[in-house]
C-alpha cells in the first residue's frame, strides 16, 4: 500500500486508535478524513491540521451510510483509501437471560457498519489507482474474551469477510487486515491506563513501520497479537484462552 499522496477515510476517527492512524497518516503526507458521531471529537483531531477533515457518520444507519458515502465522493473524488475503524465492546453475561440491546447495537457498528460503507464506495474505490481497504478486527477474532462474546464474534466475522474481500478485489484493490491486541484507548472503561495493555503510541508506532513495508503484509500485526493470532495454528488455543481470560478479568480488577 502507498503510504503518502492517498486520500484516506478512516472511521472511528474521533478517539483511540482511529484517530492515532489519522494523524500518523496526515503526518506521512496523506489528505485525510475522519469520520464518527460526535463532531467536537472529530474537531478536536483535525484542529491545526491543513488536510485533515471531519465528517459525522452514524454506521448504525443504513441509509446515513448511503448519504455519506455520496457526499464524501463528491467532496474527496481522489479518495483512494477507506479504513474501517468504528467499532463498540460492550460487556455481556451469557449465563443468564438478558436485554439484546448490546448485543445488536455490536453486530450494526461493528459488522454491518464496515459491510455496508465498504458496499457504499466499493466502485468508486476499484476506479481508483493505489485503492486500498483496511479492515479493523482484533486479537480476539482469534482467541475469544469471554466476557464480550458478540464483539469477538463480530471481529472473526469481519476477518472471514476480509479475506473473502481480498480474494474478490485481487489486481483491483489492496484489501489489508489490522488485528490489534489489547491497546490503552477508550474503549471500555478505565482501559486507557489499564496495567498490561499495550500504550497506543507504542502500538501506533509498530503499525506504521508494518504499512510501510514493501509490500504491505495482508495482516498487519503487532507482536504482541501474536500470541492471539497464531494461537490456534500453533496448537495452544486452550492455554490461550484460559490465560487471556485469566488476564484480562485481573487487569480490570485491578
Amino acid at each position: 500500500m502507498k503510504t503518502s499522496g492517498n486520500t484516506i477515510l478512516i472511521t472511528g476517527g474521533g478517539s483511540g486508535i482511529g484517530a492515532a492512524l489519522a494523524q500518523r497518516f496526515h503526518e506521512a503526507g496523506n489528505q485525510v478524513i475522519v469520520a464518527g458521531r460526535r463532531q467536537d471529537a472529530l474537531d478536536a483531531v483535525v484542529e491545526g491540521r491543513d488536510g485533515m477533515f471531519a465528517l459525522t457518520l452514524d454506521v448504525e444507519s443504513a441509509e446515513g451510510v448511503e448519504d455519506f458515502a455520496r457526499r464524501v465522493i463528491a467532496a474527496y473524488p481522489g479518495l483512494n483509501i477507506l479504513i474501517n475503524n468504528a467499532g463498540i465492546m460492550r460487556f455481556e453475561a451469557l449465563d443468564t437471560r438478558r436485554d439484546l440491546a448490546d448485543a445488536e447495537a455490536t453486530i450494526t457498528t461493528n459488522l454491518l457498519g464496515p459491510i455496508r460503507l465498504t458496499n457504499a464506495l466499493i466502485d468508486h474505490l476499484a476506479a481508483q489507482a493505489d485503492a486500498a481497504i483496511v479492515n479493523v478486527t482484533s486479537g480476539l477474532a482469534f482467541v475469544p474474551l469471554v466476557d464480550t462474546p458478540t464483539y469477538n464474534a463480530t471481529k472473526a466475522a469481519i476477518h472471514s469477510y476480509t479475506v473473502s474481500l481480498r480474494e474478490a478485489l485481487k489486481d483491483k484493490v489492496k484489501v489489508i487486515e489490522l488485528a490489534p491486541p489489547a491497546v490503552q484507548t477508550g474503549l471500555t472503561p478505565g482501559q486507557e491506563t489499564r496495567p498490561g495493555y499495550q500504550p497506543l503510541n507504542e502500538f501506533i508506532d509498530e503499525v506504521m513501520a508494518l504499512f510501510g513495508q514493501d509490500p504491505t503484509p495482508s495482516e498487519i500485526l503487532v507482536e504482541r497479537v501474536k500470541f492471539l493470532r497464531n494461537a490456534e495454528a500453533e496448537g495452544r488455543f486452550d492455554a490461550a484462552l484460559a490465560q487471556l481470560n485469566a488476564m484480562a478479568r485481573a487487569a480490570r480488577a485491578g
